[in-house]
């Protein structure tokens, strides 16, 4: 892999530097995020390695942050939920940083809501969100959305269908 050294003397990026991942580092993302409970038994057959390498690999891209956790996939529809769609979300002008983070923390711990994105763009944020039906995806957007004062407007997009490739890590 090919690695380039910057001089002492160059400017300091603020991005996050994506770790170096090595042929089986890599694999083991890939069959994880396909299957996050195959056991250390199966990840190390399917990598062709020791069980003991494959959990020290494993532990080493959980100690780098590479990878952040291990989700459940839940099927909404059997929870009385089948009704999903994204929101856009746009904020008035004025007092924008306190109503981004006011707002923020508002919707996060609301039970429908699945997913919060914070954009640049035309809205602010995008909301994904699942109801039961179209009666309670208005009164969520009426009494959660539209009656903060600090929401400019709302748009809503009914969710067909969607593809999962993995499930990706909070910026924070």
């Amino acid at each position: 892999m090919f690695r380039m050294e910057m001089p002492s003397d160059a400017p300091v990026s603020n991005s996050v530097r994506a770790p170096a991942l090595d042929a089986i580092d890599a694999r083991i993302v890939q069959l994880l995020t396909a299957d996050g409970r195959m056991t250390n038994a199966e990840l190390a057959a399917r990598l062709g390695v020791a069980p003991s390498t494959a959990h020290t690999r494993l532990r080493a891209l959980i100690d780098r942050g590479v990878i952040t956790g291990f989700h459940a996939s839940v099927d909404e529809r059997k929870l009385g939920a089948g009704l999903q769609a994204i929101i856009g979300v746009t904020l008035r002008p004025s007092g924008r940083r306190e109503s981004i983070v006011e707002f923020a923390d508002r919707v996060r711990v609301l039970p429908p809501v699945i997913q919060v994105f914070f954009l640049g763009g035309d809205d602010d944020f995008l909301l994904h969100i699942a109801v039961a039906d179209s009666s309670e995806m208005r009164e969520f957007v009426l009494e959660h959305l539209s009656a903060q004062s600090s929401v400019a407007s709302t748009r809503t997009s009914i969710v067909f269908d969607y593809h999962r490739n993995s499930v990706a890590a909070s910026f924070h």
